[in-house]
């Protein structure tokens, strides 16, 4: 009987570390999806420029609103998840951004604008929690690596939006946005395969669900125990490192296409080029942050993405045109190549909430982020362009702080 027992418990830890491929890409795929109705919203900047007759200073609440209403739930979410993972509530986040989808499309004023991005970011905030804790049960022992591949989905989505502006918003102009209704509906379609394999998983996993009065020094993972109050200053330090980075980004995705108009006298197609090599960079660097990672270290990873970032952002503002494109594609690379790690390192510090680490991390301290866009918005009007570039750059300095972090957890 014990024979037995043994054979049972050597195969369910074979059937753990085993990576899911098959799953990871159909959950990378939705995020692709979900994250693509977002890029729909920030790819529609200079139409509602023109259509609505927009200032900078709404265009950053527009992004404000995206990014908060998506990023300030998703800790919600991943809390109420954590204690009762709801499959269900994956579907139902993209019915709220298809809702979404179709008012950006017909919105004739500034206000009803704002509540169509509260439907989309909130499809959004449901879909991250629950998404990264289906990574979480499909990534057998390959977990920064497969968090990549669900990072490089959003990450793919995002970078459509300089295409989105080019191709479709261009020519289509607000209208256009109705397309982004089928963007939802192959969410869904991929979902029906993804749902009914994580119900069975958690069922399979009932006996290892958080419980509600976990301890953070062990956790379900088998790593090494750590304090509360280590896991508190660990978590604080990655929190202002993300929400550092963040900001940046939010800074560049929403205004240095209106910044190449200006400084280098670019049409809205051609200011959409420098936009779409940081995100397709940014992409590619994902993805082999996380396989790097896997090697030689969450933290150190980290590190090298932060470090090497910001001196490429400092001397951006400052280049000719011509030096711009490779210049702006290899901060996009080394900057998003920390990005996945840190959800992982996250997850690593609160192994028993799984959806709360990872909606703090993409959810929350990027959303913070996004505070940037107000902020940076208003910054112009009062100020320049050049002024938000130049000043937002130094921001990424404040990666110097993840030299404080803890040196990873090792399982046990």
């Amino acid at each position: 009987m014990s024979g037995q027992q043994s054979q049972t418990g050597v195969k369910s830890d074979a059937v753990r570390s085993a990576t899911v491929y098959s799953i990871l890409f159909a959950i990378s795929s939705v995020h692709m999806l979900n994250d693509s109705m977002q890029a729909v919203v920030s790819a529609l900047f200079p139409i509602f420029e023109d259509s609505l007759n927009l200032n900078y200073g709404q265009i950053g609440w527009i992004a404000f609103t995206l990014n908060m209403t998506s990023s300030v739930m998703q800790p919600v979410v991943g809390l109420v998840s954590d204690k009762k993972p709801m499959p269900w509530m994956l579907p139902l986040g993209m019915v709220c951004s298809m809702i979404g989808m179709a008012g950006l499309a017909f919105a004739p004023n500034f206000w009803l604008l704002l509540l169509s991005v509260v439907f989309v970011g909130l499809g959004s905030a449901v879909f991250h929690p629950e998404g990264s804790r289906v990574v979480h049960l499909g990534a057998g022992n390959r977990r920064a690596f497969a968090q990549s591949i669900y990072q490089v989905g959003g990450n793919f989505g995002s970078t459509l939006a300089p295409l989105m502006t080019i191709f479709i918003f261009v020519p289509l102009g607000q209208r256009g946005a109705a397309w982004g209704m089928l963007l939802a509906a192959a969410a869904i379609a991929v979902l029906f395969k993804v749902v009914p394999w994580y119900s069975a998983q958690l069922a399979a996993h009932a006996n290892q669900l958080p419980k509600k009065k976990g301890h953070a020094a062990a956790g379900s993972a088998g790593l090494a125990p750590i304090s509360q109050r280590t896991v508190a200053f660990a978590l604080t330090i990655l929190f202002i490192v993300v929400f550092a980075r963040s900001w940046y980004a939010a800074g560049i995705g929403t205004f240095y296409q209106f910044y190449a108009k200006e400084q280098y006298g670019l049409s809205t197609k051609d200011a959409q080029v420098p936009l779409f090599l940081f995100m397709a960079a940014g992409v590619v660097g994902t993805f082999f942050g996380g396989m790097i990672a896997d090697r030689i270290g969450r933290k150190k990873m980290m590190l090298i993405s932060l470090l090497g970032a910001a001196p490429i952002a400092l001397v951006l503002p400052h280049l000719p045109l011509g030096w711009v494109y490779p210049v702006i594609a290899v901060l996009g690379l080394v900057l998003q190549s920390g990005f996945s790690v840190s959800v992982v390192y996250a997850q690593d510090l609160m192994p028993n909430k799984v959806g709360t680490a990872s909606g703090l991390i993409t959810g929350l301290a990027f959303g913070m982020g996004a505070l940037g866009s107000v902020v940076l918005g208003h910054f112009a009007v009062v100020y320049s362009l050049e002024d938000v570039i130049v000043a937002s750059s130094a921001l990424l300095m404040l990666g110097l702080l993840a030299i404080m972090l803890p040196k990873d957890r090792k399982s046990i």
